[in-house]
């Protein structure tokens, strides 16, 4: 039993300095909280005649970085990371004027900003206030002890005598104890503020909900342009190139009697137009799904489309098993459209393609070491990507620097 609770006091000791160093900043920011309260009430006061409501949506927007920075601080003590849920504030002032009524974000913020403003210094005076109290009335008796008399603790308790000693090296035991439970005090500051600057479940699925009404608009987009790429794929290539031969085989049939060598070269010409027409529909039936990708998985897909790539590429196989199809289409398509874009604009010399990542998720990278500067802009081949992943609940993310090389991440869940 004293080893486990030598250990838990070891523990608390080790937790102490983070704590305290928590507590304090705590204390800054509910200065901060406190000014903000006072800002507020004077604008607020301020609209009640009309002066003040043009001033309120940027009050709110100047105080946000100080709530972003207690939800940073919170989430790194609990070890979760505290995300916020606004209503963005578009429009004109009427419009949000409304949103800051309606956004209950806002009114749990305030309630953050009352509360913190009011124990957020205290707790930090406390944090300072305790330990050295603790070690000035252990201190004490020991140099009474040493000849030093008359001296005085931090509640006016002069040791003189060892009924004072006494006394004293119990207060300073009692705010040592005190001060142990520090990290809890820190803790429990940082659930404070989490419970009030987390957003509720209201709003979370207001926002997923929101994100997938989004990303369902964007899929249904990419399906109806992709429609059209092979409707006009078929309409221009297969299709005339059909036509011709039906043309050509009606030129041969009416030559055939005349001049039979005009219509041998005639049908042959058709046969040529034939072979193209069937190449190009063997193109269109590959880019709406590879038959190897069906057949083979995707690694044997990515490698056949590294194989024809125009600049060397080299494909990196961590332990990847067969995926949803839906999810192996959509990774191949999303590594076929990067690196169209590196051969049309990076100017690399190599590529490199990287799956990876457990049976739930498949991470796909595609890297060259190109010029950079790649951006994603709307109806680019970046755009194509990202639709493609958040379709699939997944996400994209882009790393290019001006000068290279550039990193294209697509992550994409695989269900459960």
């Amino acid at each position: 039993m004293n080893r486990t609770g030598s250990g838990g006091a070891g523990r608390r000791i080790r937790r102490l300095p983070a704590a305290v160093g928590y507590l304090l900043v705590g204390g800054l920011t509910g200065v901060a909280a406190l000014f903000a309260v006072v800002a507020l009430a004077i604008v607020a006061a301020a609209s009640l005649i009309g002066i003040g409501i043009p001033a309120l949506p940027e009050a709110v927007k100047l105080i946000r970085p100080l709530l972003t920075l207690e939800r940073r601080r919170a989430g790194r003590r609990l070890g979760t990371p505290i995300t916020p849920a606004y209503r963005p504030l578009t429009g004109d002032l009427r419009e949000q004027l409304a949103t800051l009524a309606a956004d209950p974000a806002n009114r749990r913020d305030l309630a953050w900003l009352v509360l913190h403003g009011t124990i957020g210094l205290p707790l930090a005076g406390l944090a300072v206030a305790l330990p050295v109290s603790a070690v000035q009335h252990l201190v004490l008796p020991v140099l009474w002890r040493a000849g030093v008399d008359g001296l005085e603790g931090s509640n006016g308790l002069v040791v003189h005598s060892w009924p004072t000693a006494a006394v004293s090296a119990l207060i300073g035991l009692l705010f040592g104890a005190l001060t142990l439970r520090t990290p809890d005090a820190a803790t429990a500051q940082a659930k404070v503020a989490r419970s009030l600057l987390a957003p509720d479940e209201h709003a979370l699925l207001a926002d997923r909900v929101a994100e997938l009404t989004a990303t369902r608009a964007a899929a249904l987009d990419a399906h109806g342009a992709e429609l059209r790429r092979i409707e006009r794929d078929l309409h221009d290539g297969a299709q005339a190139r059909i036509a011709a031969v039906i043309m050509q085989l009606g030129l041969a049939e009416q030559l055939r009697d005349r001049d039979p060598d005009a219509a041998a070269r005639m049908v042959r010409t058709a046969q040529d137009t034939a072979s193209a027409a069937l190449a190009e529909l063997r193109d269109v039936v590959r880019s709406v799904y590879p038959p190897v990708l069906s057949d083979r998985g995707l690694a044997s897909a990515v490698s056949a489309l590294a194989a024809r790539s125009p600049i060397p590429c080299v494909v990196e196989l961590n332990g990847i098993t067969r995926r949803p199809m839906a999810v192996e289409a959509a990774a191949y398509f999303v590594i076929a459209e990067a690196v169209t874009n590196a051969t049309k604009h990076s100017a690399a010399g190599n590529l490199s393609i990287e799956l990876s990542g457990p049976p739930a998720l498949l991470t796909v990278a595609i890297r060259d070491d190109g010029v950079g500067g790649a951006t994603v802009t709307e109806g680019g081949g970046l755009a194509g990507i990202r639709r493609r992943a958040e379709a699939l609940d997944g996400r994209m993310t882009l790393d290019s620097p001006a000068g290279g090389p550039t990193l294209v991440r697509v992550e994409l869940p695989c269900g459960s």
